[in-house]
């Protein structure tokens, strides 16, 4: 059945709309297959208000009657009788998934219901198990822009910078066209190879096509290996650090089980990663206890006398249920804006959110001091090698290589170690903060990375390419997206889904000269160096522009960044140190007034 047939009310007039801090608009409602539009009566104020909701991108749905009315009698003229309640109305709470709350309030009570049941209705879901892709119908006609996708022409950075990270010898600069027909960039070494052992997903059904590998070790090793490994992730070159020529692999964890198997293929080729008397850290996402309960469902960790030349550090993230819960709790707080100082701030503490981004910005650097400063290839796993594996190979990029931290650059950081990695978007993404219907296997993993390079951008104003906009961008797209870039949990089900040939790419409209223009950063001042963020306590802040977003104006911010845009291109160079502290002063002082205002 499609969902348009399960749609009882289409249209009702003299909606009205109210949302935190804006006033209210009066309308007409009307729900697609794929919206709910309202469009602003013209005598409520000059012009034509437009909202476009997505439906997905609903959260939870609250309805509440009010203003009960009575039944009218029955006709006389044998016309059916009209049993509709008069005077009568509604309304709807709907809290969506990028945090925002909306408040429609709807004459009737039974067209209020039909439009609360019709948000309700579970979308479809291929295979039980793969995102039903979004119809071009449901992007607004502005934003039919860019080319097919989940990728695009500028699908770009995926292809133009290396898998193993760093941009090719003679590559253009970012913000410049990308090649028509990019190519895979291995190290300059003969130490490594492409293999498409996965070719046709069967080795590894997460994984992509190609992989990174030792050139050492050949296909049938390779398939072997992957066998030892939980779901087939055996290890791959996720970044190559051309400073000293170190590695950062990434895998799951291997299947010792309780009688600690071994696997000689899996061995052999973590062996050819280092040299004779080199060694090698593997970084363990888990707390040692849980990787030694782990065996006895068959997971494990590698034995010491198996790998002589690596040793194990164990750095516990969480990935799961209290993840999820923490965010939920955080949100909960900073919708509450009655409470107290006293009790805001023990609300934040309680709910750890900032201990977990501490964390993941802790690891990540321990991932890159290894590399950088010791020396040393860095093998990083949990169990399933999906999420916190993931985490912490992107955020040591970030840390580690400029090119990563240019706008081109970090999409394609994203399509490499998020997007093809096979972190499962589908399923961590389902629902939001506010769903009151809870899977396991919910956990905003995507959110905390993105937390944590906020906390970078904060922490090094200058050296990032892109603000704080695109990084709101890709949250609310993660959750609910008319763009196919984040469907579905891997490469595997993209190709069943085809979702290349059947949505547009995110990439793509991001990339447009007009619309790249509003995510770059003024203060940007490219940076060789390797940043290294202050995880101390003090220095981890919340990302209010995140969780605020809709609860409070960001006027004054809007206005002093519009300032600095607009003195960085009268001036035509780059922002020196001196003229960056003070517009960062500008910025403090109108975060201030903010503050003061409320």
């Amino acid at each position: 059945m499609e969902f348009s047939e399960l749609i009882k009310t289409a249209t009702v007039e003299r909606v009205v709309l109210s949302r935190a801090g804006l006033p209210a608009v009066r309308g007409t409602l009307c729900i697609t297959s794929h919206h709910l539009l309202l469009s602003s009566c013209r005598d409520d104020r000059p012009g034509t208000l437009e909202l476009w909701l997505l439906i997905r991108s609903v959260d939870a749905v609250e309805k509440r009657a009010q203003n009960v009315g009575w039944y009218q009698p029955p006709r006389t003229n044998g016309s059916p009788r009209d049993t509709r309640l008069a005077g009568s109305s509604g309304t709807i709470t709907l809290r969506c998934k990028d945090l925002k709350v909306l408040q429609l309030e709807i004459p009737g009570m039974e067209e209020c219901l039909n439009i609360a049941s019709s948000i309700e209705t579970p979308e479809p879901e291929a295979g039980g198990r793969m995102a039903p892709l979004p119809p071009r119908a449901a992007l607004p006609r502005d934003r039919l822009a860019g080319e097919p996708g989940g990728r695009n022409a500028a699908g770009l950075a995926q292809k133009r910078l290396p898998l193993c990270a760093g941009l090719p010898a003679g590559a253009r600069a970012a913000g410049e066209a990308p090649e028509a027909a990019p190519t895979l960039h291995l190290p300059q070494t003969n130490r490594w190879r492409l293999s498409e052992v996965n070719q046709d997903f069967t080795t590894c059904p997460s994984y992509p096509p190609a992989v990174i590998v030792p050139a050492a070790v050949d296909d049938d090793i390779l398939r072997k290996a992957a066998r030892f490994r939980q779901g087939g992730r055996f290890p791959i070159l996720s970044y190559y650090h051309r400073k000293n020529g170190t590695a950062m692999l990434r895998s799951s964890q291997p299947l010792t089980g309780p009688n600690r198997k071994r696997c000689l293929e899996d061995e052999l080729l973590l062996g050819t990663v280092l040299d004779e008397g080199e060694r090698g850290f593997i970084i363990d996402t888990r707390s040692a206890q849980a990787a030694k309960q782990a065996r006895m469902t068959g997971g494990g960790t590698e034995p010491k006398s198996s790998y002589p030349q690596w040793r194990r550090l164990h750095r516990p993230l969480e990935r799961g249920r209290p993840l999820q819960e923490s965010f939920t709790k955080l949100v909960e707080a900073c919708n509450d804006t009655s409470i107290s100082m006293d009790r805001w701030l023990s609300r934040l503490e309680s709910c750890r959110w900032l201990s977990h981004v501490k964390a993941a910005l802790s690891t990540a650097c321990l991932a890159a001091q290894c590399m950088d400063r010791e020396e040393a290839s860095v093998l990083v796993h949990g169990a399933e090698g999906t999420d916190t594996t993931l985490l912490v190979t992107a955020l040591a990029q970030v840390i580690l290589d400029p090119s990563c931290r240019t706008l081109l650059g970090f999409q394609g950081l994203l399509e490499r170690e998020w997007i093809e990695a096979g972190h499962p978007f589908h399923l961590r993404c389902a629902r939001s903060a506010y769903s009151h219907a809870r899977l396991k296997q919910e956990a905003p993993l995507f959110l905390l990375f993105l937390d944590c390079v906020w906390q970078l951008s904060r922490q090094f104003p200058f050296s990032l390419e892109f603000d704080e906009r695109l990084l709101l961008t890709l949250f609310d797209n993660a959750y609910a997206s008319a763009y196919g870039t984040f469907l579905c949990n891997n490469e595997k089900e993209r190709c069943l889904c085809k979702v290349k040939e059947s949505t547009l790419s995110l990439w793509g409209w991001l990339n447009q000269p007009a619309e790249r223009k509003k995510y770059l950063n003024p203060l940007y001042s490219p940076n060789a160096l390797v940043i290294w963020p202050s995880v101390e306590p003090q220095s981890i802040q919340l990302w209010q522009g995140l969780f605020f977003r809709w609860i409070r104006s960001s006027q004054y911010l809007d206005e002093a960044w519009a300032e600095i845009q607009r003195l960085v291109e009268s001036s035509n160079s780059p922002v020196n140190e001196s003229a960056g502290n003070s517009l960062s002063r500008s910025l403090s002082n109108a975060a201030a007034q903010e503050d003061n205002e409320r």
